[in-house]
Protein backbone atom coordinates (compact mmCIF):
# COMPACT_ATOMS: atom_id res chain seq x y z
CA UNK A 1 0.00 0.00 0.00
CA UNK A 2 1.53 3.62 -0.75
CA UNK A 3 0.09 5.52 2.36
CA UNK A 4 -0.61 9.52 1.81
CA UNK A 5 0.65 11.05 5.18
CA UNK A 6 -1.50 14.54 6.05
CA UNK A 7 0.69 15.58 8.61
CA UNK A 8 -0.28 18.60 11.15
CA UNK A 9 1.88 19.63 14.53
CA UNK A 10 2.95 17.01 17.25
CA UNK A 11 4.59 13.94 17.50
CA UNK A 12 1.62 11.94 15.91
CA UNK A 13 2.83 11.60 12.34
CA UNK A 14 6.26 10.57 13.17
CA UNK A 15 4.96 7.70 14.84
CA UNK A 16 2.98 7.01 11.89
CA UNK A 17 5.56 7.57 9.57
CA UNK A 18 8.06 5.44 11.57
CA UNK A 19 5.51 2.77 12.14
CA UNK A 20 4.14 2.68 8.08
CA UNK A 21 7.44 2.07 7.02
CA UNK A 22 8.62 -0.31 9.63
CA UNK A 23 5.69 -2.55 8.32
CA UNK A 24 6.64 -2.12 4.23
CA UNK A 25 4.68 0.83 3.41
CA UNK A 26 5.97 3.34 1.15
CA UNK A 27 4.73 6.47 2.36
CA UNK A 28 4.38 10.16 0.50
CA UNK A 29 4.03 12.58 3.16
CA UNK A 30 1.61 16.33 2.37
CA UNK A 31 3.06 18.35 5.30
CA UNK A 32 0.65 21.52 6.28
CA UNK A 33 2.89 24.27 6.27
CA UNK A 34 0.89 26.05 8.81
CA UNK A 35 1.16 23.42 11.34
CA UNK A 36 3.67 20.62 10.33
CA UNK A 37 7.21 20.24 12.50
CA UNK A 38 10.17 21.32 10.61
CA UNK A 39 11.73 18.19 11.76
CA UNK A 40 9.45 16.16 9.98
CA UNK A 41 11.75 16.59 6.73
CA UNK A 42 14.61 15.11 8.43
CA UNK A 43 12.61 12.02 9.77
CA UNK A 44 11.71 11.55 6.00
CA UNK A 45 15.26 11.42 4.66
CA UNK A 46 15.69 8.70 6.71
CA UNK A 47 15.66 5.32 4.88
CA UNK A 48 13.05 4.15 3.30
CA UNK A 49 12.96 7.70 2.34
CA UNK A 50 9.64 9.12 2.43
CA UNK A 51 8.64 12.23 0.01
CA UNK A 52 7.20 15.63 1.51
CA UNK A 53 5.55 17.87 -0.04
CA UNK A 54 5.14 21.37 2.35
CA UNK A 55 1.65 22.88 1.42
CA UNK A 56 -0.63 25.06 2.30
CA UNK A 57 -3.51 24.18 4.71
CA UNK A 58 -5.83 26.11 1.91
CA UNK A 59 -3.84 24.58 -1.14
CA UNK A 60 -6.33 21.13 -1.35
CA UNK A 61 -6.13 20.92 -4.74
CA UNK A 62 -2.22 21.12 -4.61
CA UNK A 63 -2.03 18.33 -2.33
CA UNK A 64 -4.66 16.08 -3.88
CA UNK A 65 -2.67 16.06 -7.01
CA UNK A 66 0.37 15.54 -5.60
CA UNK A 67 -1.24 12.35 -3.82
CA UNK A 68 -2.51 11.57 -7.12
CA UNK A 69 0.71 11.72 -8.75
CA UNK A 70 2.17 9.33 -6.38
CA UNK A 71 -0.59 7.02 -7.03
CA UNK A 72 -1.72 6.95 -3.29
CA UNK A 73 -4.23 4.70 -2.80
CA UNK A 74 -4.89 5.24 1.08
CA UNK A 75 -4.37 8.61 2.80
CA UNK A 76 -3.92 8.99 6.66
CA UNK A 77 -4.52 12.20 8.48
CA UNK A 78 -2.31 12.42 11.81
CA UNK A 79 -1.65 15.40 14.06
CA UNK A 80 -3.07 18.50 15.10
CA UNK A 81 -4.95 21.64 13.09
CA UNK A 82 -5.81 24.55 15.41
CA UNK A 83 -9.48 25.37 15.05
CA UNK A 84 -8.46 28.62 14.93
CA UNK A 85 -6.43 28.29 11.37
CA UNK A 86 -9.74 27.44 9.70
CA UNK A 87 -10.84 30.82 10.40
CA UNK A 88 -7.40 32.68 10.22
CA UNK A 89 -5.69 33.84 6.87
CA UNK A 90 -5.79 30.94 4.53
CA UNK A 91 -5.97 31.40 1.45
CA UNK A 92 -8.11 28.70 -0.18
CA UNK A 93 -7.85 27.68 -3.99
CA UNK A 94 -10.45 26.91 -6.12
CA UNK A 95 -10.86 23.03 -5.27
CA UNK A 96 -11.22 24.53 -1.90
CA UNK A 97 -13.82 27.12 -2.16
CA UNK A 98 -15.56 24.79 -4.22
CA UNK A 99 -15.57 22.05 -1.21
CA UNK A 100 -16.51 25.28 1.50
CA UNK A 101 -19.54 26.49 -1.12
CA UNK A 102 -21.03 22.62 -0.54
CA UNK A 103 -21.33 21.98 2.86
CA UNK A 104 -23.52 23.38 5.19
CA UNK A 105 -21.55 23.91 8.25
CA UNK A 106 -18.13 25.21 8.84
CA UNK A 107 -17.39 23.13 11.85
CA UNK A 108 -13.98 20.32 11.84
CA UNK A 109 -16.13 17.46 11.43
CA UNK A 110 -17.89 19.16 8.29
CA UNK A 111 -14.65 20.01 6.78
CA UNK A 112 -12.58 17.29 7.25
CA UNK A 113 -15.55 15.00 6.15
CA UNK A 114 -15.84 16.82 3.15
CA UNK A 115 -12.42 16.18 2.33
CA UNK A 116 -12.55 12.42 3.24
CA UNK A 117 -15.17 12.74 0.48
CA UNK A 118 -12.90 14.41 -2.12
CA UNK A 119 -10.24 12.17 -1.92
CA UNK A 120 -12.67 9.37 -2.48
CA UNK A 121 -14.00 10.90 -5.76
CA UNK A 122 -10.20 10.96 -6.53
CA UNK A 123 -9.55 7.25 -5.43
CA UNK A 124 -7.91 7.90 -2.52
CA UNK A 125 -9.55 6.16 0.71
CA UNK A 126 -9.20 8.33 4.07
CA UNK A 127 -7.95 5.77 6.78
CA UNK A 128 -8.35 5.32 10.96
CA UNK A 129 -5.54 7.55 11.83
CA UNK A 130 -5.12 5.16 14.50
CA UNK A 131 -4.30 2.35 11.92
CA UNK A 132 -0.64 1.37 12.62
CA UNK A 133 -1.00 2.91 16.55
CA UNK A 134 -3.72 0.72 18.35
CA UNK A 135 -1.08 -0.13 21.19
CA UNK A 136 -1.15 3.38 21.92
CA UNK A 137 -4.74 3.53 22.63
CA UNK A 138 -5.67 3.94 26.02
CA UNK A 139 -6.94 0.92 27.80
CA UNK A 140 -10.07 0.89 30.15
CA UNK A 141 -9.98 1.12 34.09
CA UNK A 142 -7.88 2.92 36.42
CA UNK A 143 -4.30 3.33 34.51
CA UNK A 144 -2.21 4.80 37.06
CA UNK A 145 -0.90 3.46 40.68
CA UNK A 146 -3.55 5.57 42.30
CA UNK A 147 -7.22 5.45 41.98
CA UNK A 148 -9.79 8.68 42.25
CA UNK A 149 -11.34 9.40 45.53
CA UNK A 150 -14.93 9.57 45.81
CA UNK A 151 -14.86 12.94 45.41
CA UNK A 152 -13.36 13.11 42.46
CA UNK A 153 -15.15 10.09 41.29
CA UNK A 154 -18.60 12.11 41.31
CA UNK A 155 -16.40 15.35 39.62
CA UNK A 156 -15.51 12.75 37.27
CA UNK A 157 -19.34 12.19 36.63
CA UNK A 158 -20.71 15.59 36.30
CA UNK A 159 -17.69 15.86 33.60
CA UNK A 160 -18.82 12.91 31.48
CA UNK A 161 -22.33 14.03 31.32
CA UNK A 162 -20.59 17.74 30.18
CA UNK A 163 -18.59 16.68 28.25
CA UNK A 164 -20.59 14.63 26.05
CA UNK A 165 -22.90 16.86 25.30
CA UNK A 166 -20.52 19.62 24.20
CA UNK A 167 -18.62 17.08 22.27
CA UNK A 168 -21.43 15.92 20.50
CA UNK A 169 -22.20 19.38 19.81
CA UNK A 170 -18.84 19.75 17.95
CA UNK A 171 -17.73 22.55 20.42
CA UNK A 172 -14.89 21.26 22.23
CA UNK A 173 -13.99 17.85 23.94
CA UNK A 174 -12.64 18.69 27.20
CA UNK A 175 -14.48 19.63 30.88
CA UNK A 176 -12.87 20.55 33.86
CA UNK A 177 -14.46 20.25 37.15
CA UNK A 178 -14.00 20.99 40.89
CA UNK A 179 -16.58 20.14 43.78
CA UNK A 180 -19.43 18.75 41.30
CA UNK A 181 -19.04 22.57 39.43
CA UNK A 182 -17.90 22.90 35.87
CA UNK A 183 -14.92 25.35 35.48
CA UNK A 184 -13.81 25.07 32.32
CA UNK A 185 -15.53 24.39 28.99
CA UNK A 186 -13.07 23.65 25.71
CA UNK A 187 -14.27 25.03 22.39
CA UNK A 188 -11.54 26.12 20.38
CA UNK A 189 -8.41 27.10 22.26
CA UNK A 190 -7.43 22.99 22.87
CA UNK A 191 -6.69 21.48 25.75
CA UNK A 192 -3.81 22.62 27.66
CA UNK A 193 -5.24 25.97 27.37
CA UNK A 194 -8.43 24.77 29.17
CA UNK A 195 -6.16 23.19 31.49
CA UNK A 196 -4.36 26.58 32.38
CA UNK A 197 -7.28 28.41 32.75
CA UNK A 198 -8.56 25.89 35.20
CA UNK A 199 -5.87 26.09 37.37
CA UNK A 200 -6.02 29.79 37.27
CA UNK A 201 -9.89 29.83 38.74
CA UNK A 202 -10.40 26.80 41.00
CA UNK A 203 -6.48 26.29 42.14
CA UNK A 204 -5.57 22.36 43.19
CA UNK A 205 -7.64 19.54 43.01
CA UNK A 206 -9.44 20.11 39.19
CA UNK A 207 -10.72 17.05 37.49
CA UNK A 208 -10.05 17.08 34.15
CA UNK A 209 -12.60 14.83 31.44
CA UNK A 210 -11.19 15.03 27.68
CA UNK A 211 -13.54 12.72 25.55
CA UNK A 212 -14.46 11.09 22.14
CA UNK A 213 -17.21 12.26 20.42
CA UNK A 214 -20.26 10.52 20.51
CA UNK A 215 -19.77 9.26 17.18
CA UNK A 216 -15.89 9.59 16.73
CA UNK A 217 -14.74 9.46 13.55
CA UNK A 218 -11.33 7.77 14.23
CA UNK A 219 -9.98 8.95 10.74
CA UNK A 220 -9.61 12.78 11.64
CA UNK A 221 -9.72 14.53 15.24
CA UNK A 222 -9.02 11.53 17.74
CA UNK A 223 -8.66 12.78 20.65
CA UNK A 224 -4.47 12.64 21.74
CA UNK A 225 -2.92 13.26 25.30
CA UNK A 226 1.13 12.92 25.85
CA UNK A 227 3.64 13.66 28.70
CA UNK A 228 2.97 17.45 27.85
CA UNK A 229 -0.64 17.11 29.12
CA UNK A 230 0.38 15.62 32.01
CA UNK A 231 2.70 18.97 32.70
CA UNK A 232 -0.06 20.99 31.86
CA UNK A 233 -1.94 19.16 34.26
CA UNK A 234 0.68 19.36 37.39
CA UNK A 235 0.98 23.08 36.61
CA UNK A 236 -2.63 24.00 36.72
CA UNK A 237 -2.58 21.38 40.03
CA UNK A 238 -4.84 19.39 38.10
CA UNK A 239 -5.86 15.74 40.33
CA UNK A 240 -7.26 13.41 37.85
CA UNK A 241 -7.29 12.73 33.97
CA UNK A 242 -10.39 11.07 32.18
CA UNK A 243 -9.53 10.26 28.61
CA UNK A 244 -12.13 7.45 26.64
CA UNK A 245 -10.16 4.12 26.35
CA UNK A 246 -9.99 2.79 22.78
CA UNK A 247 -10.61 6.26 21.41
CA UNK A 248 -7.69 8.28 23.09
CA UNK A 249 -4.18 8.06 21.85
CA UNK A 250 -1.48 8.49 24.45
CA UNK A 251 1.08 9.64 22.17
CA UNK A 252 3.95 8.78 24.59
CA UNK A 253 2.51 5.62 25.25
CA UNK A 254 3.29 4.27 29.20
CA UNK A 255 5.47 7.66 29.58
CA UNK A 256 2.44 9.46 29.99
CA UNK A 257 1.10 7.07 32.78
CA UNK A 258 4.79 7.10 34.24
CA UNK A 259 4.85 10.88 34.38
CA UNK A 260 1.27 10.95 36.09
CA UNK A 261 2.38 8.50 38.78
CA UNK A 262 5.49 11.19 39.47
CA UNK A 263 3.35 14.05 39.42
CA UNK A 264 0.67 12.44 41.92
CA UNK A 265 -2.23 12.35 39.18
CA UNK A 266 -4.61 9.70 38.15
CA UNK A 267 -5.46 8.62 34.93
CA UNK A 268 -8.78 6.82 34.20
CA UNK A 269 -10.14 5.06 30.81
CA UNK A 270 -13.10 5.48 30.66
CA UNK A 271 -14.82 2.74 28.80
CA UNK A 272 -17.82 3.54 28.05
CA UNK A 273 -20.11 6.48 27.33
CA UNK A 274 -22.79 5.67 30.31
CA UNK A 275 -20.14 5.83 33.23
Amino acid sequence: MHLGLIAGNGRFPFLVLDAARATGHAVTIIALREEAFPELEIEAAKPPRAAVHRVSLGQLGTWVKLLEKAQVSHALMAGQVKHTKLFSDIVPDLTAIGLLTRIKARNTDAIIAAVADLLRERGIELIDSTTFLSPLLARAGVLTRRSPTDEERRDLAVGYRVADVIAGLDIGQTVAVKGAAVVAVEAMEGTDAVIARAGQLAGPGVCVVKVAKPNQDMRFDVPVVGVATVAALKAAGASVLSVDAGRTLMIDGEGVVAAADAAGITIVGRSGQSE
